[in-house]
């Protein structure tokens, strides 16, 4: 969609994914290789209990269901910056789903604009295990475009 066509508000909901053990630890070791997210003695001594998901791959695995899908499509043009907050915990066998939500749009100049995207991220159990915001730069409709579309509403 062009930035036109999204309005501050639209949802989508992000659809279920199951936290996989084996690729939830692959990715610890690689890329957060700490203790209580790799080492199954460690975190059942901590005060989570057990191996707990690296915030990265949490929302990786989210992620990657949102892209296939997200409001600019193939009118995304790249993102800008990204907040996440981790607010519980998350395990092996957790299925996590979620929504996203635009909750800021910007024109930046004739060609492009910002979009803000909210995601709340959901276990299971219904509780928020993580919340994220993204800015992602958007097409705009031509000026041609934008142009007939606005003689069509005059007429």
């Amino acid at each position: 969609m062009f930035f036109e066509e999204i309005q501050v508000g639209d949802q989508m909901l992000i659809p279920e994914t199951r936290v996989e053990k084996e690729e939830m630890l692959a990715f610890a070791r690689r890329y957060n290789p700490v203790p209580m997210h790799t080492d199954e003695e460690y975190a059942a001594a901590a005060r989570a209990g057990q191996v707990t998901s690296s915030g990265l791959y949490t929302f990786l695995l989210i992620w990657c269901q949102y892209v296939t899908g997200d409001f600019g499509g193939a009118e995304t043009i790249a993102g800008t910056d990204m907040r996440l907050r981790f607010t519980a915990p998350v395990f092996a066998g957790d299925v996590l789903h979620g929504v996203a939500e635009v909750l800021e749009k910007k024109e930046r100049n004739a060609y492009n604009g910002t979009v803000r995207v909210g995601m709340d991220i959901y276990n299971q159990n219904g509780a928020l295990v993580l919340r994220s915001e993204t800015d992602t730069v958007v097409k705009r409709k031509s000026a041609e475009n934008r142009a007939a579309e606005k003689e069509k509403r005059e007429a």
